[in-house]
């Protein structure tokens, strides 16, 4: 497999990028209902940073955010990091995906870090790690997915 720097090229620059997730009318209903909201993009690092409201009608009886939704938030920014390395070219349907829970979530604020560890050919390798507003380490994920051509941003 070749390396995560023989991905597309960038098309944008970081700041555009972020503007374009920002200012997007037409978000996925999935990403709509976790609250995302694009904090960081830094294409030299292959990472992205993106931000989360989990809400207490994500909590489970012991009032801490379900581990779903915690998935969900860790996959999103994963696989948007996917996006980005891609040049926009490609979205990441995850294959598989590991998370270890370190900590409960509350309701409130979340942000998670997301980057592309390796793009193959078919294949790339993510992972993640999700804090709560005061930056302690709640989650970590890795995850498989499979660069996917996304006509939509294409030329």
């Amino acid at each position: 497999m070749s390396e995560v720097a023989e991905a597309e090229p960038a098309r944008f620059t970081d700041a555009e990028l972020l503007a374009r997730f920002q200012n997007s009318r037409n978000p996925p209903p999935g990403s709509a209902t976790l609250g995302f909201a694009m904090v960081r993009i830094d294409q030299a690092a292959k990472e992205v940073e993106a931000a989360f409201e989990a809400l207490p009608s994500f909590c489970n009886p012991m009032r801490q955010i379900q581990g779903g939704f915690l998935c969900a938030m860790l996959d999103d920014t994963m696989s948007v990091a996917g996006l980005v390395v891609s040049g926009m070219t490609h979205v990441m349907p995850t294959l598989e995906m590991k998370t270890q829970f370190l900590r409960p979530a509350k309701p409130g604020r979340l942000f998670c870090v997301g980057r592309v560890v390796k793009w193959g050919r078919t294949i790339a390798f993510t992972e993640g790690e999700l804090y709560d507003a005061e930056r302690v380490l709640l989650a970590k994920a890795t995850a498989t997915a499979m660069p996917t051509p996304f006509k939509a941003f294409a030329k």
